[in-house]
């Protein structure tokens, strides 16, 4: 199991978040929750294509080597290989218009195949990133990629979200996404209706489901480090933190979020957390 994260640096470092390069084998555990998240995740396999359904028994999931994963509320449920092998990226919402053509809000679903977004430009970037296995020639592929799609960009994709969605966002993860939408309604100067407005039509969500989404990823780095720090932290304490109420309602969201418990997610992916895996926080 390797995991190798490249260090976010240059021009494009707000839009990528996160890139990580993963290679593993004898993958006993079938099942990959991917847990809902503020930012886009983009996945290029290397090997094998990406198995992505909206359920655990998921009779037509989507599956593609080059996988984009819009923003959601709901786990996307991963049927993984033996062995694996590609890129990962986390990718800011702000971002989709000049990379994937088009704003966050009109990438549908839990799972697209790159290819139907991009067209044959999706399959030159995987070609690009197995040419090689060194990790830094791939991370630099993926890097040029990004300046190439923001040097052409043009038309619609060339708009930049309006001031208000950007305030709002940057006001939001601040707050931890914990901030009431009235109090964001009066710093961004519109009413709480017209927040709503441009915030779903520059994201695909309102200010408030945004704020769950903040909260909720802020909170599943707080459980993850407790395999990093064991004994310094209840999940009573991170969910304090967090701002949630109570350890039940931390529960109760990771119920509806990623389909299990914050414990049972833990004893999920512990392998992969000690593996490095799942890095800092993003927001």
């Amino acid at each position: 199991m390797d995991f190798v994260r490249a260090e976010t640096r240059g021009p494009y470092a707000g839009a990528v978040t996160s890139m990580v390069g993963y290679r593993q084998s004898g993958v006993t555990q079938r099942l990959h929750r991917g847990l809902p998240s503020p930012y886009l995740t983009l996945v290029i396999a290397l090997d094998t294509p990406v198995v992505v359904g909206e359920r655990e028994d998921d009779a037509a999931p989507v599956a593609a080597y080059d996988m984009l994963g819009p923003l959601s509320t709901h786990p996307a449920y991963i049927d993984q290989p033996d062995t694996q092998e590609g890129v990962q990226l986390a990718v800011h919402p702000f971002a989709s218009r000049w990379l994937f053509g088009a704003p966050a809000s009109r990438l549908p679903g839990l799972a697209l195949d790159l290819g139907d977004v991009l067209g044959p430009s999706a399959a030159a970037l995987r070609r690009r990133v197995a040419d090689t296995d060194d990790w830094s020639e791939r991370f630099a592929a993926v890097r040029e990629f990004l300046a190439t799609r923001a040097r052409t960009a043009s038309g619609a994709a060339a708009v930049r979200p309006r001031p208000e969605v950007v305030e709002g966002w940057r006001w939001i993860v601040a707050h931890g996404g914990n901030g009431r939408v009235d109090d964001l309604a009066a710093h961004v100067a519109l009413s709480p209706r017209q927040l709503r407005t441009v915030f779903v039509d520059e994201l695909g969500l309102g200010p408030k489901v945004l704020g769950r989404l903040v909260r909720f990823d802020r909170a599943v780095g707080m459980v993850r480090d407790q395999v990093a720090r064991p004994g310094e932290e209840s999940l009573s304490d991170a969910a304090a933190r967090a701002g949630y109420s109570d350890h039940a309602h931390l529960v109760h969201e990771f119920q509806a979020m990623a389909g299990t418990s914050p414990s049972g997610w833990l004893a999920e992916e512990r392998r992969n957390i000690q593996a490095g895996g799942h890095g800092a926080e993003t927001g």
